[in-house]
């Protein structure tokens, strides 16, 4: 597990929780898992440790699904897919990730000496689930 500079247990605990997962959760899903076992972990201080996790390159943003910010804990780039009914995110295979990786970073020039730092692509749909459900 990758380290912050300042720890804490709650600040081991959000990280703890954040790797620990697929679901792309946001700070009240992280919130909900822990606070049976941290009951004074408050809402805010969820926020302000997944912040800083970005900060330092251990998790990164994938915007607001149904009205919260959701982030993602495996941060080489990779494409998702999003329900835009249940909200549910999921990450898609890459088959030629080899070529992204070598469009991305310093050294890497792309088409026109174009330097890629990141990228983000998301298709949007309805998942198995909700078609299943008709929504």
């Amino acid at each position: 597990m990758a380290v912050t500079k300042k720890h804490s247990k709650k600040r081991d605990a959000i990280l703890r929780e954040m790797l620990a997962t697929t679901r792309h959760p946001g700070a009240q899903w992280v919130h909900e898992r822990l606070k049976a076992r941290i009951p004074d972990l408050s809402l805010g201080t969820v926020y302000r440790n997944i912040g800083l996790f970005v900060q330092e390159g251990l998790l990164r943003p994938l915007g607001v699904i149904n009205g919260e910010e959701r982030f993602d804990a495996h941060v080489e780039p990779h494409p998702h897919r999003v329900c835009i009914s249940c909200g549910r995110i999921e990450d898609v295979p890459c088959p030629n990730e080899a070529l992204l990786k070598r469009l991305h970073g310093k050294n890497a020039g792309g088409p026109g000496g174009f330097q890629i730092d990141f990228r983000k692509t998301v298709f949007y749909g309805v998942c198995p689930h909700c078609s299943d459900q008709g929504t």
